[in-house]
């Protein structure tokens, strides 16, 4: 799992701000479909939100957790039932 300073965090929430969630983890928690669409989506967008549909925040806490360790991401922000992660786009493979 990758960590991020305060001041990168900080402005990582800014620029998320206006996002709409990505991805929506439902009923079926975090299948490998889903953990594959977080993967397309961070690979795409860097910075994501996920929507989960859990009324307990402490598996929402463990949501956030398995995410980043599987996918190499850093947690910005988990507000309410909203998940925010980054993770740097691959770098481009020369030609």
């Amino acid at each position: 799992m990758r960590t991020l300073t305060p001041a990168e965090r900080r402005a990582f929430r800014a620029k998320a701000h206006h996002l709409h969630p990505f991805v929506s983890i439902g009923q079926h928690g975090l299948t490998p479909a889903v953990l594959h669409e977080i993967e397309i989506a961070l690979a795409a967008h860097e910075l994501i939100k996920i929507r989960v549909f859990n009324d307990e925040r402490g598996g929402r806490e463990a949501l956030l957790a398995r995410i980043c360790d599987a996918l190499d991401a850093a947690p910005v922000q988990h507000l309410g039932k909203i998940l925010t992660v980054w993770r740097p786009a691959p770098e481009p493979a020369a030609s």
